[in-house]
């Protein structure tokens, strides 16, 4: 049986403003973007109802804290999804289904894609905005890697960098694919640093993939330019690993203090969504109301 957290705290109402009452949102959220989604929808709408989604207990506590009515904190295969879609409330359904997961989390977006169509129910696509590197590429003092794989940045590492000291900033669910690769026996771990969020299964993951603890940060937040400078110098990093998870995710702060450094950097690209429409992704606040006002 699903575990559903009522959040006790209830979004204030501004009848001043022009808004929909009633509003039933299904958010499959776990990132920031969703935090920012659900403050939104409570400041900008009359009484929505949100319902969102998480894959942990943390990102389930943020959702609360931001104004979610109601909290799933668990990974759902698509079946359970749908028949949250069809059968949470007895008339009606959902107005609309909002899918702000990570960029690089592409299966779950398909899904959402999926069961939106067979729900019947409108779908968005909260997708962030893409970044120009172009006035990194033409820095002489370090070079950029684009690969699209993980696995293809722990090739890079295996074959170029094999006894220079790493830094992965792309989070703790990559760091076996890296070290997966077909190359990795060459990957020297004494080497290898990670920043991950400080909770006890992004260590214990660590560890199990061999990594001590003295090479594992544990820190949350996006961090600026200088604090990530100070990090890899600290480390007497040579190059980092990261993804281009856009602006939210601290991507340029990270670059621009490997750039300044001249530290190499392995970028991986956003994974492209085959069934996705352009027409149904947003890429801000704005966008976003436009289309909800548009399906209502």
């Amino acid at each position: 049986m699903t575990n559903i957290n009522k959040s006790e705290e209830k979004g204030s109402i501004n009848n001043s403003k022009e808004k929909h009452a009633n509003l039933k949102v299904f958010l499959i959220g776990g990132t920031k973007d969703s935090i920012n989604i659900i403050k939104f929808l409570k400041e900008n709408y009359n009484s929505p109802y949100i319902l969102t989604t998480t894959t942990t207990d943390y990102g389930g506590k943020l959702a609360l804290q931001a104004g979610s009515d109601e909290v799933i904190n668990k990974p759902l295969p698509k079946s359970e999804i749908l028949n949250l879609l069809k059968n949470h409330f007895h008339k009606d359904n959902f107005d609309v289904l909002i899918d702000a997961t990570h960029p690089f989390a592409v299966n779950i977006t398909s899904t959402a894609i999926e069961v939106s169509k067979l729900a019947n129910i409108p779908y968005i696509r909260f997708e962030r905005p893409k970044l120009d590197y172009s006035e990194f590429i033409n820095d002489k003092t370090n070079n950029i890697f684009f690969v699209d794989s993980f696995k293809e940045a722990g090739d890079i590492i295996a074959t170029k960098f094999s006894k220079k000291r790493v830094l992965h900033l792309a989070g703790v669910n990559t760091i076996e694919l890296v070290l997966s690769s077909s190359k990795s026996s060459k990957i020297d771990k004494k080497n290898f640093f990670i920043r991950v969020l400080p909770v006890k299964s992004s260590i214990e993951k660590c560890n199990n993939l061999g990594i001590s603890g003295e090479h594992i940060i544990a820190m949350q937040g996006v961090f600026s330019k200088e604090f990530n400078m100070e990090l890899m110098r600290e480390l007497d990093i040579q190059v980092i690993i990261t993804k281009e998870s856009g602006a939210i995710g601290g991507v340029p702060s990270k670059i621009a203090a490997a750039n300044e450094l001249g530290i190499d950097i392995i970028l991986v690209n956003r994974p492209k969504i085959d069934n996705l429409d352009e027409n149904t992704a947003v890429n801000d606040l704005l966008q976003l109301k436009k289309r909800l006002d548009f399906f209502l």
